[in-house]
C-alpha cells in the first residue's frame, strides 16, 4: 500500500518567537536548495508505508515561529494599534481590511484573524484546541517520527507553503492530518492547505491554527461558506465563478471560449489563482477581507484578475495560447501588471448580486452536477464534463456559432447536449405546435434566420407552460438569466439589464413580495407600426412550491425601479413576445413568419436584425435531462 507524505528533516532547535530585528538584505537567499520562495508550492512524494517522516510533538508559543523571516516579501513594520481597533463595527472593519490598515502590522493582523475567526457562527460541536492537542498526541506520540499519510481528500492537491520554514511545513501536514482524523465528511478541499498555510503565519501554535481552521470548516452562517469540502461544492464554486465571469469580464469568457476547448477546465482552476499562484503579500490580504466578507469576496477578486489578464493580451485572440497556463503564469507574476491595493479596489468596483442570490445560483449548480451523476462522497471527478459539439446539426447555425452560444449559457445548462425540440422546417409554421413541443423543457435556445440570412435569438430561462398560469390573461414570465442576442452578421449578446447594474435593483426584503409583471395583451395587438401602450392589468404570479429553491435572479427578490424592467417572455395564442419597456426585442406572430425587433428596457438592445422580419426558419433546442 502506497502513502501520500512529505519526507522533511527535523528542524534544528526551533524558530525563535519573536519579531526580526534587522530587515534581510534585498535578494538574500540564506535557505538551502530544498526551500522554495514565495507561493511555490512543496512536492507531494508518494512514499511507501514503512517511510517516516520528522515531527517535532512540542509546539512552541509565540507568534513567527513558523515563519522563515528571510523569504518575507516585506519586512514587518510596527505600526500604532489602536486600542479600540478589535471593537469596531464590521462594516468599519471591512473597509480598515479592504484598504489593507492591518498589512504593516504582524501583531495586529494575527490578533484581528484570531478575533474574526471566534465571532464565526459554527456547529455546535466544533473541535478546539484541547481535542487538537489530545488528538496530536494519541497520533503523533511524543517520537519524532510518524509515518502518517495526508489525509485522502488531499490526493493530487498541490500544498504551497508560502513563507513557512521547516517547522512550519512539519506543522502544516499535521494538522491537516488532524483535520482529516476529526472532520471525516470532508472528501475533496483543494483549497484547505493554502488556508492552514496562510494561518500559521500568525498562529501562536499549532493548536489555535487548528481551532480557527476548524471553525472555518463548521461554519453554519445562512448563505455562507468558507470552505468547500466535497468534491460536489468545489465543482458547484467552480461553475457559479464561471456564470459570474460569463456575465461580468464578457469580453475575457470571449477569449477564453475562442482559445479553449474547455471553458469550464479553465475557470476550474480560479480558486488556485487566488491561493495558489497569487505572490504571499498578494494572497495574505485577499486572507485579510475574506475572513470578513466569506466566499462571495473571493468571486469578486478573481474576476478582477481576468479582467486584468485581459487588459493584459494584446492581441483579441492569440492563437495556439494555452489560455489555463497563460493565466497561472500572468497571477504568479501579477505585480508586473498590477498593485494589490490597485487589484482589491478594482474587485470591490464589481457589483455582485447578494449573497443569497449567489447562493440560489450555487444551489442550482450542485442540482445540475447531481444530476449528472456527481455525488457528495465523490472524490474526484471519473468523467468528462464538457459537451461534444463534433455532431451538432442545425439548419440555423453552424457547430461553432453554436459553440459559441452554449459558451453565454449559464454553466448547470451547458452541461447537457442541445436537443433539438421544435423547426419550421420539419413541424410547420404553428404557434400550437411550437408550445406543444416546447412545453416540458426548461430553458430553450430559440434560433431565427430571417429570409434575408441574419439570425439571431433568445436564452429563455423558463418553462413556455408558464404562460397558462395567469389564466386568460396573458402574462410575462421568466427570471433575469433571459438574454437576446444576434450570430449574423455580428455575434453579440444583450443580458438583463441589471446585470451590470445590480445596484439598480435593491433585494426585497422576505417580508415583501414583488409588483407582478404587466400583461404584455396590448403588445401582442399592438399598432401596424409595432409600437402599442402596455395594459395596466397586472397579474399575480404563482406562489414557489414548498421545498423548492428558487430561481437565480427571480424577480421576486428584488425591488425594481420600474415593471417593464422585468418583461423576459410572454406567449399566448396571438404569438411570442421577449422583452419590453418602449419596444419588444422580439415578437412573432401566430403563424410564426413574420416578426418584429426593437429596442427594449429589459435587454436595452439594439435590434437584432431588421425591424420587421420574415421567418425563413426558426429551430427551438433544449437541453437533453435538464
Amino acid at each position: 500500500m502506497l502513502q501520500v507524505g512529505l519526507s522533511l528533516p527535523r528542524s534544528p532547535g526551533g524558530a525563535a518567537g519573536g519579531l526580526p530585528t534587522a530587515e534581510p538584505a534585498e535578494g538574500d537567499n540564506t535557505g538551502t536548495g530544498q526551500e522554495m520562495y514565495g507561493s511555490s508550492p512543496v512536492t507531494v512524494v508518494i512514499t511507501s508505508e514503512a517511510d517516516t517522516w520528522d515531527i517535532d510533538a512540542s509546539s512552541c508559543l509565540g507568534c513567527g515561529q513558523f515563519v522563515d523571516w528571510d523569504r518575507m516579501p516585506d519586512p514587518e513594520q510596527q505600526a500604532h494599534i489602536p486600542r479600540d481597533i478589535l471593537s469596531k463595527a464590521p462594516k468599519e472593519l471591512k473597509k480598515l481590511a479592504r484598504e489593507g490598515y492591518w498589512a504593516a502590522s504582524r501583531a495586529l493582523r494575527a490578533q484581528v484573524y484570531q478575533q474574526l475567526i471566534q465571532q464565526v457562527a459554527c456547529r455546535l460541536v466544533t473541535p478546539d484546541a484541547l481535542v487538537y492537542r489530545d488528538v496530536a498526541s494519541r497520533l503523533f506520540g511524543k517520537l519524532s517520527v510518524s509515518s502518517h499519510p495526508l489525509p485522502e481528500f488531499l490526493e493530487g492537491c498541490s500544498m504551497p507553503t508560502y513563507c513557512l520554514n521547516l517547522e512550519g511545513v512539519t506543522a502544516l501536514k499535521k494538522i491537516l492530518i488532524c483535520v482529516g482524523n476529526l472532520f471525516p465528511d470532508i472528501t475533496y478541499s483543494p483549497v484547505l492547505p493554502s488556508l492552514v498555510a496562510l494561518l500559521l503565519h500568525y498562529s501562536e501554535d499549532e493548536a489555535q491554527c487548528f481551532e480557527n481552521i476548524s471553525r472555518l470548516i463548521a461554519s453554519n452562517a445562512p448563505h455562507t461558506s468558507y470552505i468547500d469540502q466535497s468534491f460536489l461544492a468545489h465543482q458547484a464554486s467552480c461553475m457559479t465563478f464561471g456564470d459570474l465571469a460569463n456575465k461580468h469580464c464578457p469580453a475575457a469568457h470571449k477569449l477564453i471560449a475562442s482559445t479553449s476547448e474547455n471553458v469550464f477546465e479553465v475557470y476550474s482552476e480560479w480558486l488556485s489563482w487566488l491561493f495558489h499562484y497569487l505572490p504571499f503579500n498578494y494572497a495574505i490580504r485577499v486572507f485579510d477581507v475574506y475572513l470578513l466578507e466569506g466566499q462571495k469576496v473571493l468571486y469578486r477578486i478573481a474576476l478582477a484578475l481576468l479582467k486584468q489578464y485581459r487588459l493584459s493580451v494584446a492581441s483579441a485572440e492569440p492563437e495556439g495560447t494555452d489560455i489555463k497556463a497563460d493565466l497561472q503564469a500572468f497571477v504568479q507574476n501579477i505585480a508586473e501588471h498590477v498593485t494589490v491595493d490597485k487589484l482589491l479596489e478594482r474587485a470591490f468596483g464589481i457589483r455582485l448580486f447578494s449573497r443569497k442570490e449567489i447562493w440560489l445560483l450555487q444551489m442550482a449548480n450542485r442540482k445540475a452536477l447531481m444530476e449528472r451523476g456527481i455525488t457528495m462522497v465523490q472524490s474526484r471527478q471519473s468523467f468528462h464534463l464538457a459537451v461534444d459539439m463534433q455532431n451538432f446539426s442545425s439548419s440555423i447555425v453552424t457547430a461553432q456559432e453554436m459553440r459559441i452560444i452554449w459558451s453565454w449559457i449559464p454553466e448547470r445548462f451547458s452541461l447537457f447536449p442541445p436537443l433539438l425540440l421544435f423547426s419550421t422546417s420539419e413541424d410547420g409554421c404553428s404557434l400550437q405546435r411550437f408550445y406543444t413541443c416546447c412545453e416540458g423543457y426548461e430553458p430553450t435556445v430559440l434560433l431565427i434566420k430571417t429570409t434575408e440570412g441574419e439570425v439571431c435569438g433568445a436564452f429563455l430561462s423558463s418553462d413556455w407552460s408558464e404562460r397558462k398560469k395567469n389564466g386568460a390573461t396573458s402574462g410575462f414570465f421568466g427570471t433575469g438569466e433571459c438574454f437576446v442576442f444576434t450570430v449574423r452578421p455580428e455575434t453579440e449578446r444583450y443580458e438583463w439589464v441589471f446585470i451590470k447594474k445590480p445596484e439598480l435593483a435593491k433585494a426585497v426584503p422576505r417580508s415583501r413580495q414583488r409588483s407582478p409583471s404587466p400583461s404584455p395583451a396590448s403588445l401582442l395587438s399592438s399598432s401596424p407600426d409595432g409600437r402599442g401602450t402596455s395594459s395596466n392589468r397586472l397579474t399575480v404570479p404563482t406562489p414557489q412550491r414548498k421545498g423548492r429553491l428558487s430561481p437565480f435572479l427571480a424577480i421576486r427578490h428584488f425591488l425594481l425601479p420600474s415593471k417593464t424592467a422585468s418583461m423576459f417572455m410572454s406567449g399566448s395564442r396571438e404569438g411570442i413576445i421577449i422583452g419590453g419597456g418602449g419596444g419588444q426585442a422580439l415578437s412573432l406572430d401566430a403563424n410564426l413568419l413574420w416578426g418584429r425587433t426593437e429596442h427594449c428596457e429589459t435587454f436595452d438592445n439594439p435590434p437584432l436584425c431588421q425591424e420587421n422580419f420574415k421567418v425563413q426558419l426558426l429551430e427551438v433546442w433544449g437541453f437533453q435531462n435538464a
